[in-house]
């Protein structure tokens, strides 16, 4: 992409799941009254995606049976994924601008990637949180959000239960892949490992310094 806006006032936070991104990016902005965009804040872009330019993001929009999204294969799934990384990173980046604009520093859980965010802010202006890539296989229904349990239901659903979650495990696996992880880790960038017996003020603290804050 040609023509890159660059951000003097934006913070990233990238890395794997479970490991704090959204805390840190709520923290952060609430303690230097900052603008926080959150997971997918990209949803809140203003115009209709055309499934042409944005086949990944539009999938699930145009979606008619939500069985067929967890019966994909984990190559499929894993595919989608990174497209839809690929497509969010556009969104992000016209979005961005208007955001940055408003005088504040902003605070971004994003889906932009290491090589773009080495060319549109200060190297100190990202950093990378990771937890052990097992936890994101082995706890992703853990949690409460309505969208993982929305799946969690219909793999329940399925004839085949159990057949129906490991495919999907086997496609997380593919996600959270060791040179995914090593992609992160070293991306150039600072890097925070998830600690269970660090508070969130701690990690906030390292996050701070990390960002030069």
């Amino acid at each position: 992409m040609e023509n890159r806006p660059y951000f003097e006032n934006a913070y990233f936070v990238i890395g794997t799941s479970y490991a704090g991104k959204s805390t840190m990016v709520k923290e952060l902005a609430k303690k230097h009254g900052g603008i926080a965009c959150e997971e997918n804040y990209h949803d809140n872009y203003p115009e209709e995606l055309d499934p042409k330019e944005f086949p990944c993001l539009t999938y699930t929009r145009d979606l008619k049976d939500w069985h067929d999204f967890i019966r994909r294969t984990p190559q499929e799934y894993k595919d989608w994924i990174d497209g839809a990384k690929r497509e969010c990173e556009i969104i992000e980046l016209r979005m961005l601008p208007d955001i940055c604009s408003q005088g504040k520093p902003v605070f971004v859980d994003t889906n932009i990637s290491i090589k773009t965010l080495h060319s549109i802010a200060p190297e100190n202006h990202t950093v990378v949180l990771l937890s052990d890539p097992d936890i994101s296989i082995r706890r992703f229904f853990d949690r409460p959000d309505p969208e993982k349990q929305f799946l969690y239901k219909l793999m329940l659903e399925e004839p085949d239960p159990g057949k129906a979650l490991e495919n999907y495990r086997q496609g997380l696996e593919l996600i959270c892949s060791k040179e995914s992880y090593d992609e992160l880790l070293y991306s150039g960038f600072n890097v925070i490992q998830r600690d269970e017996n660090r508070s969130i003020e701690q990690t906030l603290a390292l996050v701070e310094k990390a960002l030069g804050l």
